[in-house]
């Protein structure tokens, strides 16, 4: 058994641990080759994963954590907290509850423990594709959809609600209307994009925020080396024995914020999981705060002359 990972409550009541694994990868890898990775994580100590109707990793995640608890890796079902993701396709008030059935299927579970809309975009209800065509992005109609997004909670399919790149500016036309708050607001987050403002917005409203790209997604081909690279993350990791990942995912971890890391190497999933028993000192926390500041996934992929946004600046509000 790994290292015990920090849990925080969510406004929903529900507790989430503060680290999850994140399964998104393109190409997709092998099925069996997911399943062993997610096994090898429960095994070192995770209990927190992060899928989306989008990945293609709903149906291997379910596998593993059935065979998790036959082998008594885990005891209950509820001592893991899994997160899945409502797709652009289905982001419309009347297919949010099959969306979300079927999710349910693929894991082979009752209920997930948080339920994010994927971005804060419709598209037409066509098959799953990224990149999609741009002729098919509609404007999302926050309240309705998030209405069913409440009606799944209330029917316990679901323990907790929230979204995913949503700016200050959409979180406040979305709560205009809202019944239940949204929990989490998943988003690009490290220190070489650290998104202060909505940090401080999320906080004044109660919504956990979860990073995406903690490490800056270096390896992805719209990723950056803007983390890994970063001479000031570099001399505090060598002058703390640590890694430069690890001060990144603590700094993170220290602005009260979870973190999703992804990694199928189970060395590198045990480095993760060591970020809980040292800390960054003030001067260190002063040091990062100078990074300079870049958004990794410029969002240009949402940009369209037809769609709901027409600049990069309207899908993100100028959020930083």
């Amino acid at each position: 058994m790994g290292e015990r990972i920090p849990e925080v409550v969510l406004n929903s009541g529900e507790k989430i641990p503060m680290l999850g694994l994140g399964t998104a990868s393109s190409p997709v890898p092998h099925q069996d080759l997911l399943i062993s990775s997610f096994i090898s994580a429960i095994e070192t100590g995770c209990r927190h994963f992060d899928t989306g109707a989008l990945y293609g990793s709903e149906a291997p995640l379910g596998k593993a954590i059935a065979q998790a608890l036959q082998q008594g890796r885990v005891k209950t079902r509820d001592e893991l907290f899994i997160t899945s993701k409502l797709w652009c396709t289905n982001a419309h008030h009347d297919r949010v509850l099959p969306a979300l059935k079927q999710s349910l299927q693929n894991l082979e579970l009752d209920y997930i423990d948080l339920y994010l809309i994927h971005w804060p975009v419709s598209s037409k209800p066509v098959e799953y594709k990224f990149p999609f065509d741009k002729e098919d992005l509609l404007p999302m109609d926050f309240k309705a959809v998030w209405e069913a997004m409440e009606e799944c909670q209330r029917l316990g399919l679901v323990k907790s609600i929230g979204v995913s790149n949503f700016s200050c500016k959409k979180l406040s036309q979305l709560m205009v209307n809202a019944k239940i708050p949204p929990a989490v607001n998943q988003v690009e987050l490290n220190p070489a994009w650290q998104q202060r403002q909505l940090r401080d917005f999320c906080k004044e409203n109660g919504i956990l925020v979860s990073a995406w790209s903690p490490l800056g997604a270096c390896g992805a081909s719209w990723g950056s080396l803007a983390v890994m690279d970063s001479p000031i993350l570099k001399e505090i990791a060598a002058a703390k024995g640590k890694s430069t990942a690890q001060v990144s995912l603590r700094w993170i971890y220290q602005q009260g914020v979870s973190v999703i890391v992804k990694s199928f190497n189970k060395e590198r999933m045990k480095e993760n999981l060591g970020i809980f028993d040292w800390e960054l000192s003030e001067e260190e926390l002063q040091q990062i705060s100078q990074i300079p500041q870049q958004r990794g996934f410029s969002g240009e992929l949402f940009i369209s002359p037809t769609g709901p946004y027409k600049t990069v600046q309207e899908l993100w509000d100028e959020d930083s």
